[in-house]
């Protein structure tokens, strides 16, 4: 069963700079996916319990933030392979493969251990890659409002805050890995995990995920982590995370 340490490090940035910002509940995945349009990969056929979702807006529809080469190998290729890994892991073994993604990752501890490995790898990186999606689109990056926007305030101050405190969390990540922004105790907090690990795992309620693994921006940045995480601010669709954030607050 994984620890805490291994499996998520909390940032601490020091005079108040990772206040932490929670929201009860899950349900991030529980979206119904939008039809596929043309130049976005469908999803793939079933060969297991889990698939592989629609990207839901074509390979081109982020740039000129991220490029159409990226996504397409993105979802087509890296997701693709996390989900037709975790369909071989649980192979056999009908309670796990009747569970959701959700529910997986939430009881890693009653994974077998001879697949444990696998499924936390392979289970994460569906999970994450499927909460990632939704919160891209073009001409994104406008603030929350409402009472999203006042719970932002509350903790970082003001929007500005929370996006400087993703970006730092981005780039403190060493190797690969993951910034969020979740839902903890019942309050908003920023913090990473290392390769493909979750916070759903630890209880936490992901509302945004920023992928810092090479393969989500290293066609077009090569090692200029930090103007991917410049970019990446402009694609997101906030609104989708403030969706989110209702829907955990309610619980």
């Amino acid at each position: 069963m994984m620890t805490r340490r291994e499996s998520l490090k909390t940032l601490v940035l020091g005079a108040g700079a990772l206040a932490a910002l929670q929201l009860p509940g899950s349900g991030a995945l529980a979206q119904t996916p939008p039809a596929t349009p043309p130049g976005s990969a469908p999803a793939a056929a079933p060969t297991g319990p889990f698939t592989l979702p629609p990207l839901g807006y074509g390979f081109d529809a982020l740039e000129p933030h991220i490029d159409a080469t990226t996504m397409e190998l993105h979802h087509d290729k890296h997701h693709a392979a996390y989900v037709a890994n975790l369909n071989k892991a649980v192979a056999g073994k009908a309670d796990l493969a009747a569970m959701s993604i959700d529910d997986l990752m939430k009881n890693l501890s009653k994974v077998p251990q001879d697949v444990l490995t696998a499924v936390r790898n392979n289970g994460g990186g569906h999970y994450n890659h499927s909460l990632l999606w939704p919160t891209l689109k073009k001409d994104g990056g406008k603030a929350p409002t409402g009472d999203f926007a006042a719970a932002i305030d509350k903790k970082f101050n003001n929007f500005k805050s929370l996006q400087d405190l993703l970006t730092q969390a981005g780039m403190l990540v060493f190797g690969s890995g993951w910034a969020w922004l979740v839902m903890a105790d019942g309050n908003l907090k920023v913090e990473v995990t290392s390769n493909q690990d979750t916070p759903l795992s630890l209880g936490h309620t992901p509302l945004l995920g920023i992928d810092v693994w090479e393969h989500a921006y290293y066609l077009k940045y090569q090692n200029r982590r930090a103007d991917y995480l410049a970019a990446f601010h402009n694609v997101i669709d906030w609104n989708v995370v403030q969706q989110r954030f209702t829907a955990a607050q309610k619980g």
